[in-house]
């Protein structure tokens, strides 16, 4: 059972990354952020693991090159055993295959270790209250490995398309815009819960089994070109 979060909490963070400095830079540019708090670091992996048996953050920011244990390794494990804790991948390589694993392996966003601390504050932000974060990088990335991807599998192994009607069709295409739920119930006129109920439908239909799985759907299957 997932524990309501009161409006004036704030959000629990931890970093996990080797580097000591990198470290205390965000968490003293985190500092100022009332809404943000910053309640424990890991230095790899294996460490993080062990440390939430105990503690539980809502948020995770996460190097992918980390001794012992890496973040790639990390990651399934933490969406395993700890399915709510939103992850935000961190790295130094922009690598487009690398971020499409990682969100195909559950990670809520992907950022830039030389991003600065108001795109880190809203990534946090963001992850927490929608799910996901995505940015160029992510959605560069998303939109050219499956394309790359859907042009080489055979029909013969390509996802069955899923029955979708008009309505969830342009639901899809909007989520895939970026659009917020909010954002889709005023284009659509319903009311925001009736779109994340259609969401939820979404992803049965697909077999998605999160927001990023719904777009790789989408892209796999020409949505985003046809006309509704």
């Amino acid at each position: 059972m997932s524990v309501i979060k009161s409006s004036s909490d704030p959000i629990k963070v931890l970093i996990a990354d080797d580097h000591v400095l990198y470290r205390a830079g965000v968490k003293t540019a985190l500092s100022t952020k009332k809404d943000i708090k910053i309640i424990a670091e890991a230095d790899n992996g294996m460490h993080l693991l062990n440390m939430l048996k105990m503690i539980h953050p809502d948020v995770i920011l996460l190097d992918i090159q980390m001794p012992v244990m890496d973040g790639i390794g990390a990651l399934p494990e933490i969406k395993k055993n700890w399915p709510n804790i939103k992850v935000i991948m961190l790295t130094m390589m922009d690598d487009h295959s690398m971020i499409t694993k990682l969100m195909e392996l559950g990670a809520n966003s992907y950022l830039s270790k030389t991003s600065d601390s108001e795109i880190i504050y809203e990534a946090i932000k963001t992850c927490f209250e929608q799910e996901y974060y995505f940015n160029s990088l992510t959605n560069q990335a998303l939109l050219i490995n499956l394309k790359q991807r859907n042009n080489v599998v055979s029909q013969k192994f390509a996802p069955q398309e899923a029955h979708l009607n008009d309505k969830e069709m342009l639901i899809l295409k909007l989520m895939c815009e970026e659009k917020t739920t909010k954002e889709i119930a005023d284009m659509v006129d319903l009311s925001p819960r009736t779109v994340e109920a259609i969401r939820d439908k979404l992803k049965v239909k697909t077999g998605a089994k999160s927001t990023a799985g719904l777009i790789m759907y989408a892209v796999k299957n020409n949505i985003l070109n046809e006309d509704i």
